[in-house]
């Protein structure tokens, strides 16, 4: 004798759904994004000490050309005594310049000043930054930047 049940899909019962991750699929996911940040923070990082490195040279050059500026005006760079500060103040000497040679003296990428000397090593002057250890000397990142 057939069987006269009615075997519909929706007769038959259902199984329950599983929500959320399972152990393994967690742990690989994380294990994916530590290799991901590894890979990044070993191609990264070092890039970022030569971008800091180039934008105070970059700053550098800028101040330069400041202190070009300052000298036509003045007929003389300025004295290690008031050094880069006389950069934004405008010339008492010069009666057409009402306003300073730069807006703000901008701080190194470590967040510390420039350095200026006058007389400098071999030149008038010398704008520097004692690089990422702020100390005289060292290597590397840690190296003073001079401008060209």
């Amino acid at each position: 004798m057939p069987c006269t049940h009615n075997h519909s899909p929706a007769a038959l019962p259902a199984m329950p759904k599983h929500n959320g991750f399972t152990l393994v699929e967690m742990m690989v996911t994380l294990f994916i994004l530590a290799l991901l940040t590894t890979v990044v923070a070993i191609n990264v990082l070092p890039n970022q000490d030569k971008a800091m490195v180039q934008k105070a040279k970059a700053d550098i050059a800028v101040l330069g050309q400041a202190l070009e500026t300052y000298r036509l005006d003045n007929l003389r760079y300025p004295d290690a005594g008031i050094g880069l500060q006389a950069l934004v103040t405008p010339p008492s000497t010069s009666g057409t310049r009402t306003q300073g040679y730069i807006k703000k003296l901008p701080n190194d990428p470590w967040n510390r000043p420039y350095q200026y000397s006058n007389p400098g090593r071999n030149g008038a002057f010398d704008i520097y930054s004692l690089g990422a250890d702020g100390a005289p000397g060292g290597e590397n990142e840690n190296a003073d930047i001079y401008g060209e």
